[in-house]
């Protein structure tokens, strides 16, 4: 059986060199995790929010040139495509895993996502526990701690949704490798359940 947990092993595979010997530590190390972390999540995240869930394990098929810098399994309530939709992530870069609730800029109703989000400042504000983190780029690993942000840069970013094409918001966790390495299997999925607890109330504003 998969051990549904991050090693450093997993997060070494994105210090190789060259596409092809990338992606097939990838596949050989990772994607069965993935794989597992969706049987173990899809059925529970389709209980929480009301709506069938369908995971997607990132294939990178696209690329040609460039190695991947991190993967994911994404879930959504489209068996076909994710990034359209609101939805939720579970991946890793070689630094951190990160744990997401996510609208990319694929999702042609950003615009309203962004006005639900705004309109409930005040309780996401304050409900959104201090230890998470929001990402304007889905692409890139920095990310703004919640516990610095001011009400008024919050509805910034809410703001930012809706006007800026390119715009994007991510809600979550970003764990560092050395926390994720120590963790056992239980405590790894049991922050991810908690932090899914949490990232709820963002997906049903969709």
């Amino acid at each position: 059986m998969t051990m549904l947990k991050f090693t450093e092993k997993d997060f070494d595979v994105f210090q190789i060199d060259g596409l092809d010997a990338r992606m097939e530590a990838l596949k050989e190390n990772i994607r069965p995790k993935l794989e597992g972390l969706a049987e173990q999540f899809t059925p529970k995240l389709s209980i929480q929010t009301g709506d069938e869930l369908h995971a997607h394990v990132a294939k990178h098929a696209r690329r040609t040139i460039n190695p991947p810098n991190d993967t994911w399994v994404a879930f959504a309530a489209n068996s076909r495509g994710y990034k359209m939709l609101p939805h939720f992530q579970i991946g890793l870069w070689g630094t951190h895993a990160f744990i997401w609730f996510a609208v990319i800029y694929e999702a042609p109703n950003k615009a309203e996502i962004g006005k639900e989000l705004e309109d409930n400042l005040d309780r996401l504000y304050k409900e959104i526990p201090s230890h998470f983190v929001w990402s304007k780029d889905h692409t890139k690993p920095e990310v703004i701690p919640h516990e610095v942000l001011s009400k008024e840069e919050l509805k910034a970013l809410f703001q930012r949704l809706q006007s800026v094409k390119k715009a994007e918001i991510l809600c979550g966790v970003k764990l560092p490798r050395d926390l994720v390495t120590k963790m056992s299997e239980q405590e790894f999925l049991k922050t991810i359940q908690d932090t899914f607890d949490h990232l709820i109330p963002l997906y049903s504003l969709r």
